[in-house]
């Protein structure tokens, strides 16, 4: 009877995980049969490197096709926002793994868990009364920019950061931290030499979950990062693949050029995210 329990609960997981890749497979194979189209009447390299997006057709100019600007805002805000968020979380993660107490531990973590099922839309409410009125102060023509979306997008991903690397922190605390101070070895040094390093390939894991909500992340970026299509600078404005798609989108034609053109947008993020997560994933493996 145990045997047949595990048969059939093998074929179960098996029909759930061939279900997961069937999803993941149709996803992928719609958007690039709605993307393909788009290449017709704009060359590859036309859509990638050039700057221009004009989807209606201009007074003796036709329309123009050109992400460039959108990758390069991208791929900025969400590595300028991982770049602030790992500092953070990982600061905050060392502390309720390695120096707070198991009730202030037990108090905290509901917190953060709370700031992760915030929606996307508060978040941007929050960025445009509180971040966006900020840099109003100190200069920063209209107040929204890549900088401001990127703090607004690194306070988003550090619920996730701080969950994942404080569990992978504290089981390495318990496995290691106990064996240094028996051999009269400092806290902080074993924490810094041993339990840290050997935290790294989970740290990496909980990067590539980040990353990916960072370059989809919509609502909240497209309320604060200006949406224009300029090349990103620091302080001044620009626009995201994932802003334009969601702006256009109810107003593109079904089957025009412009419709399948902010599909095959969608896909050079999918590219991008998958070559950031295999380029990690090879970073992990040399940390093994």
């Amino acid at each position: 009877m145990r045997r047949i329990t595990n048969i059939i609960f093998k074929i179960i997981l098996c029909i759930l995980t061939g279900v997961t890749l069937a999803a993941l497979a149709f996803v992928i194979i719609f958007i690039v049969k709605e993307a393909l189209p788009t290449f017709n009447d704009v060359s590859v390299h036309e859509f990638l490197f050039t700057n221009e997006w004009m989807p209606v057709e201009g007074i003796g100019s036709g329309a123009r096709f050109g992400i460039f600007n959108f990758i390069a805002a991208t791929v900025y805000v969400s590595f300028l926002a991982m770049l602030i968020a790992i500092v953070i979380g990982i600061g905050a993660a060392l502390y309720l793994s390695c120096v707070a107490t198991d009730r202030i531990r037990g108090i905290m973590y509901p917190f953060v868990d709370l700031l992760a099922g915030i929606p996307s839309v508060v978040y941007g409410f929050i960025g445009l009364t509180v971040i966006v009125r900020l840099f109003l102060k100190v200069g920063v023509h209209t107040g929204v920019c890549v900088l401001a979306a990127a703090i607004l997008l690194a306070i988003m991903l550090l619920p996730y950061l701080i969950s994942s690397c404080s569990e992978t922190l504290l089981k390495n605390k318990e496995a290691y931290l106990r064996a240094g101070n028996a051999l009269g070895v400092d806290a902080w040094y074993t924490i810094s030499t041993v339990i840290l390093p050997a935290s790294w390939k989970n740290i990496l894991t909980a990067m590539i979950l980040a990353i990916g909500r960072a370059m989809g992340e919509t609502m909240a970026v497209m309320m604060v990062i200006g949406n224009a299509n300029l090349f990103p600078t620091l302080l001044g404005k620009s626009e995201s693949i994932a802003a334009v798609i969601a702006l256009e989108m109810g107003t593109a034609v079904n089957g025009s050029t412009h419709f399948h053109a902010l599909y095959a947008a969608g896909l050079v993020l999918i590219v991008l995210l998958f070559i950031i997560n295999v380029g990690i994933n090879m970073i992990r493996n040399k940390l093994l």
